[in-house]
C-alpha cells in the first residue's frame, strides 16, 4: 500500500473550500482503500466571509446549542472548528470509509517543525489551485471566531489575552 500525506496551510484560505477538498480525498482515498493522510496547519489562519457581526453571531448561535454534559458539543478551538466542518461532510455515522477518512485526519494550530521547511519523504503539498480565490471583501479568521467564542487564544498568537 502506498500512502502519501497531504499538507495543506489554511492560511488565507476560505474555511468551507478547504474543507471540502481535505474531505474529498480523504473519502476517496478510504473508499480505495488507501491510507492517505491530510495534515492542515496555520488552522486559526483560515478564513470564513461574511461580515465579522454576521459570522460572530452565527458562531455563537451554534456554541450556544451547548450542553455540558448532553451535547451537543460544539469546538471553540480553531483546529476543532476546522476538524468539525470537515467531519460534518464525511459518512463518519454509517460508513466504516467514512470512519477510516476521519482517523486521516490531522489538524494544527500554528505549523509543527517538522512541517515548516522541505516537507519530509512521503509527504507532499496538497492542491490548492481550486481552493484559493480571490480573497472576499469582509471575512474573519478562526483564530478571531475561537477568541470571541471564550477560546484561550495565547496558544496561537503567543501573547496573553
Amino acid at each position: 500500500m502506498d500512502e502519501t500525506t497531504y499538507v495543506f496551510d489554511a492560511d488565507g484560505m476560505v474555511l468551507g473550500r478547504l474543507a471540502s477538498a481535505a474531505a474529498d480525498l480523504l473519502i476517496k482515498a478510504a473508499r480505495e482503500h488507501r491510507d492517505d493522510k491530510v495534515v492542515i496547519v496555520n488552522a486559526e489562519k483560515a478564513i470564513v466571509t461574511g461580515s465579522k457581526t454576521a459570522v460572530f453571531n452565527n458562531y455563537q448561535e451554534k456554541y450556544k446549542l451547548n450542553h455540558a454534559r448532553k451535547g451537543p458539543f460544539f469546538p471553540r478551538m480553531p483546529d476543532m472548528i476546522l476538524k468539525r466542518s470537515i467531519r460534518g461532510m464525511l459518512p463518519y455515522q454509517s460508513k466504516s470509509s467514512g470512519r477510516r477518512a476521519l482517523r486521516n485526519l490531522r489538524v494544527e494550530i500554528g505549523c509543527p517543525s517538522h512541517l515548516s521547511g522541505d516537507l519530509p519523504d512521503g509527504h507532499q503539498q496538497g492542491d490548492v489551485s481550486k481552493i484559493r480565490k480571490a480573497a472576499s471583501a469582509s471575512f474573519v479568521s478562526l483564530g478571531e471566531i475561537s477568541h470571541n467564542l471564550g477560546a484561550p487564544s495565547h496558544r496561537w498568537t503567543g501573547g496573553d489575552q
